[in-house]
């Protein structure tokens, strides 16, 4: 949703839900650990009202202990942290056990596998960013969609591989090779007039 007009936040979730999106990716920064601000908890609370889709919650935030059991009373779903902001993951990962919602874990640009191949499989979703996180309508960083192989490895088919940043119908098919089978997609949508349209290309593109 980072792309989407933040002026009627309701009313482009009905539209992409209407067009058959899986579910709701919300960018959560701080204005620390990126360089951007988006919106919290009472937000997120507002929207839910508005949808049944899953709620992909991604905290690009410093301190996600802090605030994860508000998002999740807020009504997400799904939350996923950055390996980057804990101290200790895996009692992370089972906190965010306890308050009822999937788990996820983040890398960044830069950050290699190694830095989660301790919590890849206990989580349920691990998010690989082939942006630098904070901005929407980036160039897509084909070294970092890489990391999908390796994490696939590790994995197996129990985890998912999701993909975020610069994603669009020519960058999906190589996302989809390297082993992600979920993809966040903003600019790629929010930008065009027919999301409908938008969100088929992006299914249907072929290598």
């Amino acid at each position: 949703m980072l792309s989407a007009d933040f002026s009627k936040l309701a009313e482009e979730i009905a539209e992409v839900e209407s067009a058959g999106v899986s579910m709701i990716h919300l960018d959560i920064m701080d204005g620390h650990f990126v360089p951007n601000m988006t919106f919290g908890p009472p937000v997120v609370a507002k929207l839910r009202k508005c949808t049944d889709l899953v709620f992909d919650t991604h905290l690009m935030i410093t301190n996600p202990e802090k605030y994860a059991d508000k998002f999740a009373e807020a009504g997400s779903d799904h939350i996923t942290f950055h390996i980057e902001t804990v101290d200790d993951p895996k009692k992370f990962v089972e906190y965010l056990r306890s308050l009822k919602v999937t788990v996820g874990v983040t890398l960044n640009p830069e950050t290699p596998v190694e830095a989660i191949k301790d919590v890849i499989t206990m989580c349920d979703m691990v998010l690989v960013m082939t942006v630098h996180p904070g901005f929407g309508g980036q160039k897509f960083i084909d070294e970092a969609a890489q990391k999908c192989v390796q994490i696939r490895q590790i994995a197996g088919d129990n985890v998912r591989i999701e993909v975020d940043g610069g994603i669009d119908p020519v960058t999906t098919p190589k996302a989809i090779s390297y082993g992600a089978d979920t993809l966040v997609a903003g600019n790629a949508i929010f930008s065009k007039p027919d999301r409908k349209a938008a969100i088929e290309a992006i299914r249907t593109a072929k290598m």
